[in-house]
């Protein structure tokens, strides 16, 4: 049944569930936060267009989708290890969030965009570190 429901679901939507789940069924801790970032990414932009074309229900479900992602990413910071560093992501997720949700109550696409544009660097440094 589950299977059958899904398929009656959005098709890129049930194909972004299957890319995941292949992409995290092996996946060390690194690799997780590095996909954590790309889908970050994907809802951030994918709400900066639902606003743009006052599809709310669509940018209400992106809106609701990055600021999991950011919890997530602010909670599995390791203060311990991290230090600075740590300390700092988790300002700039808190920051990030707090943006994205003003955002979600209005129809401007441009906070969601400088968000992702922002932690998108972050992101090219996260791939860079991990390549080294």
């Amino acid at each position: 049944m589950a299977y059958a429901s899904a398929l009656r679901a959005s098709p890129e939507a049930t194909y972004r569930r299957i890319d995941v789940a292949g992409r995290t069924a092996h996946s060390d801790g690194p690799a997780l936060v590095q996909i954590l970032y790309e889908e970050l990414s994907h809802a951030l932009r994918a709400a900066a267009h639902a606003a743009e074309n006052r599809r709310h229900a669509q940018k209400s479900d992106r809106v609701t989708r990055a600021t999991a992602i950011l919890f997530a990413l602010e909670a599995n910071l390791d203060h311990g290890a991290g230090g600075d560093i740590s300390a700092t992501l988790s300002r700039l997720y808190a920051g990030a969030r707090r943006r994205v949700v003003s955002a979600s109550l209005g129809h401007d696409p441009e906070p969601f965009r400088d968000v992702a544009d922002q932690l998108d660097e972050i992101a090219g440094a996260w791939k860079q570190a991990r390549a080294a």
